[in-house]
């Protein structure tokens, strides 16, 4: 039987300048997001091989006991075409064969390709979405039915002073 999937999608906290981990305050995004997904029932968590989407996968599946962690190849920082994305949108999108949550954390471009993706948008339109360190994006997959987008970048699980890393200081609203 072939079910629905509630696919949720973060990006990753926000990184140091070298991009090596995380700042302080994404080691706060980071435990806020796995805060917000302990009432989830998550059944995986995957996350890009970078030490930035790692390290934050760490720190979220710190309050998810029990629920599988790994690095996932196709959740890479790339810039994002229909060939080099077909590998990620196959293997996450779409129903599952039992209803599942899975929690994706990557970085803004994938995150924007997966929200074309379900909404049929052409190839250049994921350009004019980013995500907020730790934004929070759910799609749901249902058999024979197009995908939903429930929410895009949603932060409310961080304080006002974290949410907009990841955006440039003059298109913060802070």
């Amino acid at each position: 039987m072939i079910e629905i999937r509630h696919l949720w999608i973060a990006r990753h906290a926000f990184a140091n300048e070298d991009e090596s981990g995380l700042t302080g305050d994404g080691e706060q995004q980071a435990t806020l997001l796995g805060e917000r997904m302990a009432g989830v029932p998550l059944t995986a968590i995957f996350h890009s091989p970078l030490a930035r989407a790692a390290q934050t996968a760490g720190l979220v599946a710190a309050h998810l006991p029990g629920v599988p962690c790994e690095a996932a190849d196709e959740l890479d920082d790339q810039f994002p075409t229909p060939a080099n994305s077909a590998a990620m949108i196959k293997r996450f999108t779409g129903p599952a064969p039992a209803e599942t949550h899975q929690l994706l954390i990557t970085h803004a471009f994938q995150v924007a390709w997966f929200v074309r993706d379900a909404l049929e948008a052409p190839d250049d339109r994921w350009r004019g979405l980013n995500s907020c360190n730790a934004g929070l994006t759910l799609i749901r997959y249902f058999p024979a039915q197009k995908p939903r987008v429930i929410m895009f970048n949603d932060v409310s699980h961080l304080p006002a002073a974290l949410q907009w890393t990841g955006f440039p200081p003059e298109l913060r609203p802070l």
